[in-house]
């Protein structure tokens, strides 16, 4: 436990900067043009750009889940990586034909927009090279602290997206599909580290006070709306 514990905290520190563009700690300022934004969280109002976004949080997510099959010891957090292994390939298979439906080439990594973006970029390369160094128990802690956060990160820039002006049906829908997902994701992470850690909140995790809901009000601890307006997002 004393191990778990060490690896839970280790992995606060990781997504207090980092997890596919984790929400900048300062009030954002207004958007540039061509971006949209939610509550800090920035994406390019173009669909190849925020296509790209998705994708690489799709990508990442499926890299942490096939590191996890392999370093996890905890039955439980294998079978939440295999989950996402599944859901996520299936997510960008979307993204994909939708990107092939309009003869747009997604890069695998998107060219960072501003200095918050381009750093959030070098701080996931940081956080992977750290759990590809943890196993057992400090890795079970570390990998899924780290999935709260990215699928906070996920969620606004979900919302962000969903901003933007001029998207298309096709687009929206794709938008609306992925928000209940993470939303879900988002859900089970946060209540399977309250299973490895008695204290979850200590953990300087991104979002376990509340993160901002694509419908309003912030995502709670179980990943439904605690505002006023929009559906709840649990299960």
């Amino acid at each position: 436990m004393k191990r778990m514990i060490q690896g839970v905290m280790l992995a606060g520190a990781l997504v207090a900067g980092s997890t596919s563009f984790a929400q900048p700690a300062t009030k954002a300022a207004t958007p540039k043009a061509g971006t949209a934004e939610y509550k800090g969280f920035v994406v390019p109002t173009d669909t190849k750009g925020l296509l790209e976004r998705l994708h690489y949080v799709n990508q990442t997510e499926i890299k942490q889940a096939k590191l996890a099959q392999q370093n996890a010891s905890s039955p439980e957090v294998k079978s939440f990586a295999e989950q996402m292994i599944t859901e996520h390939t299936a997510a960008d298979e979307k993204i994909l034909a939708l990107a092939k439906t309009q003869n747009l080439k997604l890069a695998d990594t998107p060219k960072p927009i501003n200095d918050v973006e381009k750093k959030a970029l070098a701080a996931d390369k940081a956080s992977m090279e750290k759990l590809q160094s943890l196993k057992g128990e400090a890795f079970d802690g570390c990998y899924m602290t780290e999935q709260l956060g990215a699928h906070d990160a996920a969620l606004g820039k979900l919302a962000a997206g969903r901003q933007a002006a001029g998207a298309t049906p096709e687009l929206t829908t794709l938008l609306d599909e992925l928000t209940q997902s993470v939303a879900k994701h988002r859900q089970h992470a946060y209540a399977l580290l309250g299973k490895l850690s008695p204290q979850p909140a200590a953990t300087g995790g991104a979002g376990t006070t509340g993160t901002p809901s694509p419908t309003g009000g912030n995502i709670g601890p179980t990943g439904g709306s605690t505002g006023t307006t929009g559906p709840d997002t649990r299960n």
